[in-house]
């Protein structure tokens, strides 16, 4: 039986790592991009590829004749995206433009999975979100005072460059899919986290910190921004595990979050993280830390998702964190 000839945009990212991992069976061959670094001797397997050169994701592609493409490389970081609007554009939009391109040219019968954003639903009002379904049981009833969880259909109001962007690379998929009979399926992640993560991002920054405390590096001190935020976290392995079943299962056009189905505080995240540390540390709100537009509450309805692929969440977010702890110990 021949194998499933996979390509990985961003494979050498935080997502990326996860996934060639779970792509490790032998019905799997798995090439990749990274970028910005070039791949190290003993990765074969891999290109360098700058998602702005159209000429590099056209060669990418043709070389690789996939059946699959994970579309993950992207600017990815909401902060970094403010301060670099150009390359977010140029990265995420025309980015996924020529990959488009490539993919009608090269390999039209490929089926691609774009990984959009839940950043996209934005700041919506609790009333528009969800029709009236309770945020603690998306299936139930209305729990007062709770907006209620994103579904896909859901109207989107747009507060950073990076949602902007992931908006725009979905509208592409959309006219692909329709103009050119492209085979794609869209998944919008909410929060994801875990062992590997960039301290870019909020669990890993303060776990990070944790540990540097711990070992004497900094003072026992976490700074922090915002700590009402309410955010739906996932094990970016059950995440990885939800992409690969898209692939699988997914309906072509259509769109799917992927999220736990609940939220919790940011608060809730320091407060696991504080417990899992034998050493005391304090906390200090530092404004560099908050983001000029934030979104208050950002929770997830994946019953569409559930249904389609029979995916459940498997890892708890208390062993995702203790995990996220272990690898920063690991890696001074």
């Amino acid at each position: 039986m021949a194998k499933i000839k996979v390509l990985i945009t961003g494979a050498t990212g935080f997502v990326g790592r996860h996934l060639a991992v779970a792509l490790a069976a032998s019905e799997y061959s798995v090439s990749g991009t990274t970028y910005p670094l070039p791949p190290r001797e003993w990765e074969k397997s891999l290109v360098f590829l700058d998602l702005r050169s159209e000429r590099d994701i056209y060669d990418a592609v043709k070389s690789a004749q996939p059946d699959w493409i994970f579309h993950l490389a992207a600017v990815s970081n909401v902060g970094q995206a403010w301060q670099h609007r150009r390359e977010t554009m140029e990265t995420n939009v025309m980015g996924t433009f020529y990959l488009l391109e490539a993919v009608k040219k090269f390999a039209a019968g490929a089926r691609l999975l774009f990984v959009s954003s839940s950043e996209i639903y934005g700041a919506a009002a609790a009333a528009e979100a969800g029709a009236g379904t309770s945020a603690a049981d998306p299936g139930g009833e209305s729990q007062p005072g709770a907006p209620a969880p994103f579904r896909e259909t859901d109207p989107f109001r747009l507060v950073d460059p990076y949602a902007l962007s992931k908006f725009e690379g979905e509208l592409l998929c959309g006219l692909y899919g329709r103009a050119d009979g492209l085979d794609i399926v869209i998944a919008r992640p909410f929060p994801h986290t875990g062992p590997g993560q960039s301290p870019d991002f909020v669990c890993s920054d303060w776990s990070r910190q944790v540990v540097r405390s711990e070992r004497g590096a900094q003072p026992p001190v976490v700074s922090v921004g915002n700590l009402e935020i309410e955010r739906d976290f996932t094990d970016v392995r059950d995440v990885v595990n939800a992409y690969v079943l898209l692939m699988k299962k997914g309906a072509r056009g259509q769109v799917y979050n992927v999220c736990r189905g609940e939220a919790v505080s940011l608060k809730r995240i320091l407060d696991i993280l504080l417990s899992l540390s034998a050493k005391s540390i304090t906390v200090r709100q530092d404004p560099e830390k908050t983001r000029r537009i934030d979104i208050r509450r950002l929770a997830g309805d994946n019953r569409k998702l559930r249904a389609a692929t029979g995916w459940e969440p498997g890892i708890p977010l208390e062993k995702t964190l203790a995990e996220l702890l272990d690898y920063w110990r690991a890696h001074p």
